[in-house]
C-alpha cells in the first residue's frame, strides 16, 4: 500500500492523464476498427440488397412481361395475319434483351441466379426457334388461316416451360431478397450491440478519469488556492505548501518563491513607480514633439507637391513645343519618346494632385456640417455626367437619403469615386448598371449602411483588402487608367467620418462596395464627447 501511494506521488498529473488518455485512445482505435468493420459489413449487405438483388428482381418481372408480350404478339399474328400484331413480339424481344443484360450486370456474382437467367433465355430462344419463327414464316400477311391444334398445343407447352423457368427465377430472387434482409437484420443487431458496449466502456472510462482528476488535481489545487488567497489578502508571511503529484508540488514551490520575490520587491516598488512617472513625462513631451514634427512634414509635403507642379508643366510644355517645331525632322521613335515624356509628366501631375487630395482629408478643412446625401450624390452624378453618358450607364438611387454630419466636399468625392469606378470597370458585354441603396446598419443602430452595386468585371475575394491600399492596382495601366489612390481615398474619407468600408464578397455578378456613416444624432454626440474630453 505504501509503495502504491509512493508511485502515485511520483507520477505527475500529466503522466496520469496521459495514461488514461492512452487507454481511451486504445479503446477509440479498437472501437473505430470494430465499428468501421461492422458499418462496412452492414453497408455491403445493404448495397447488395438494394442495388443488386432487388433491382434484379424488378428486371425479372420485366423479363417475364417481355416474354408474355412475345407470346401474345405471335398468337395475335397467327389469328389475324396482320403485321401490326408482330409489334409486341418484336418489342418484347428488345425488352427481353435489355432486361437480361441489366440482370446479368446485377447478379453476375451470383452463379445460381445467373443459371436461372440463362435457363430462361435458353428456353425462350428454343421457343422462338421451334415455334414462333416457323409460325411467322408459314403465315402469309393478309390471308388469315386456322392453325392446327397440334401446333398450337406444341407452342403452348413450349411457352409453359418458359413460364416455369421464369417462375423459378423469380422465386430464387425472392429467396435471395429474404436472405439479404435476414443478413441485414443480423448485421444491424450486432452493430447496435457493439456500439452500445463501446458507449458503456467510454462512460466508465470517463467516470474513472473524473475520480482520478479529483483525487490528484482538484484537492491539491484547492489547498494551493486557499494558501495563495491568504497571501493575496495581505498575509505575506504565510508559507505556501502543497502535496499531491510532483508537478503540483513544483507549482506550489514556484508560487512560494514568487511570494518571497514579491515581498522582496515591495520595498523597491516606490522607486520604480517614480521612474515610471518620469518616463511617462518624457513620453508625453516626445509625443508633443512628434505631433509638431508631423505637422511640419505635412506642410512640407504640401508645399513640395505644389513646387513640383511647375517643373512637370515645363517638361510637358517644352516636349510638346519640341514636337510641334521639329516634328517634320523627327522619326516615329523620337515622336514616341516625346509622347512617353509628356504622358509621364501628366501622370505625375495627376499623381501629385491625388496625393494632395489624400493628404488633405480631415486635415485642411475639418468641417463638421450637416450634409444632405441626396444633394452630394446629385453633385457627384453631375461631375460624372460625361462618362455616364458615354458608357450608356444607368444609375438607380433611393428616393430619399438621410442627412449626416461631416464634410460635404469629402462626401461628394466619396460618391464620385465609387460610382466612377463602377462605370470605369464595366463589363465589355453589357452597359453599366449602378444601384445605390441605403438602410440602417444592422450591426450598429446609430449608423446608416450604404451600398454601391454594379454589374461590372468584379473583384476577386482575395483582393478585398488590397484594393484599399494606396497605389495598389489590380489591372495594367494600359487596360484601365488611374493612380490607384481612389479606393484608398474612399477608405480614408469613410474612416474620417467614423464609419467603415468593405467589399461584399457575397455579391458575385459585379462588385458591391458597402460603407457606414454614423447618423446625425450619433455623430453630434460623439463630437461633443470628444470636445469634452479635450477640455478635461
Amino acid at each position: 500500500m505504501t509503495g502504491a501511494r509512493w508511485a502515485g506521488h511520483r507520477l505527475t498529473v500529466e503522466g496520469w492523464i496521459r495514461l488514461v488518455l492512452a487507454l481511451m485512445a486504445l479503446l477509440v482505435v479498437v472501437g473505430a476498427v470494430v465499428g468501421a468493420g461492422l458499418l462496412r459489413s452492414t453497408a455491403e449487405v445493404t448495397d447488395h440488397l438494394l442495388m443488386d438483388v432487388e433491382p434484379a428482381q424488378t428486371e425479372a418481372y420485366r423479363l417475364q412481361s417481355a416474354l408474355v408480350s412475345q407470346e401474345t404478339g405471335i398468337r395475335g399474328y397467327a389469328i389475324a395475319a396482320d403485321h401490326q400484331f408482330l409489334d409486341p413480339y418484336v418489342q418484347g424481344q428488345k425488352d427481353e434483351a435489355q432486361a437480361a443484360a441489366r440482370m446479368r450486370a446485377l447478379i453476375g456474382d451470383r452463379p445460381e441466379l445467373l443459371r436461372d437467367l440463362e435457363t430462361v433465355e435458353k428456353r425462350a430462344a428454343d421457343w422462338r426457334r421451334t415455334y414462333a419463327e416457323p409460325l411467322v414464316d408459314s403465315i402469309t400477311p393478309g390471308e388469315p388461316r386456322t392453325i392446327a391444334p397440334a401446333t398450337t398445343e406444341r407452342g403452348k407447352k413450349s411457352f409453359d416451360r418458359i413460364r416455369g423457368a421464369s417462375s423459378e427465377q423469380i422465386a430464387g430472387l425472392a429467396a435471395a431478397v429474404d436472405h439479404g434482409q435476414d443478413q441485414l437484420s443480423t448485421a444491424r443487431k450486432v452493430r447496435d450491440s457493439v456500439l452500445a458496449a463501446m458507449v458503456v466502456v467510454f462512460l466508465l472510462t470517463g467516470v474513472v478519469l473524473t475520480f482520478l482528476i479529483r483525487a490528484l488535481v482538484t484537492r491539491p489545487l484547492d489547498d494551493l488556492r486557499i494558501a495563495t488567497r491568504r497571501v493575496a489578502q495581505g498575509d505575506f508571511d504565510h508559507v505556501i505548501t502543497a502535496g499531491g503529484p510532483l508537478d503540483l508540488t513544483a507549482v506550489a514551490g514556484d508560487v512560494e518563491n514568487m511570494r518571497q520575490r514579491i515581498v522582496a520587491e515591495l520595498g523597491a516598488s516606490r522607486e520604480q513607480r517614480e521612474i515610471l512617472t518620469r518616463q511617462k513625462t518624457d513620453l508625453d513631451a516626445q509625443a508633443v514633439e512628434l505631433r509638431r514634427s508631423n505637422a511640419e512634414l505635412e506642410q512640407f509635403a504640401y508645399v513640395a507637391s505644389h513646387d513640383l507642379q511647375e517643373p512637370l508643366r515645363k517638361v510637358a510644355s517644352f516636349c510638346q513645343l519640341l514636337e510641334k517645331r521639329y516634328g517634320d525632322q523627327l522619326d516615329d521613335r523620337a515622336r514616341q519618346y516625346i509622347d512617353f515624356a509628356v504622358d509621364g509628366a501628366k501622370r505625375m501631375q495627376i499623381l501629385i494632385n491625388d496625393l494632395l487630395t489624400f493628404s488633405r482629408v480631415g486635415r485642411v478643412n475639418d468641417a463638421r456640417l450637416p450634409v444632405d446625401l441626396d444633394q452630394a450624390l446629385s453633385k457627384a452624378l453631375a461631375n460624372l455626367d460625361s462618362s455616364i453618358t458615354e458608357s450608356g450607364a444607368s444609375v438607380d438611387r433611393p428616393d430619399e437619403l438621410p442627412r449626416v454630419v461631416g464634410d460635404p466636399t469629402l462626401v461628394t468625392m466619396l460618391w464620385q469615386n465609387l460610382i466612377g469606378n463602377a462605370v470605369k470597370f464595366r463589363h465589355p458585354d453589357r452597359p453599366p448598371h449602378v444601384r445605390v441603396t441605403c438602410e440602417p446598419d444592422p450591426e450598429d443602430s446609430g449608423a446608416w449602411r450604404f451600398c454601391v452595386t454594379d454589374n461590372g468585371i468584379g473583384i476577386p475575394a482575395e483582393f478585398e483588402e488590397k484594393v484599399f491600399v494606396i497605389f495598389q492596382r489590380l489591372h495594367a495601366r494600359d487596360a484601365y487608367g488611374g493612380t490607384g489612390i481612389g479606393l484608398a481615398l474612399c477608405k480614408k474619407i469613410v474612416e474620417y467620418h467614423g464609419g467603415r468600408i468593405w467589399i461584399d464578397t457575397t455579391h458575385t455578378d459585379g462588385t458591391r462596395f458597402c460603407f457606414t456613416i454614423p447618423s446625425a444624432d450619433t455623430a453630434d454626440a460623439l463630437h461633443d464627447s470628444t470636445e469634452d474630453k479635450a477640455l478635461i
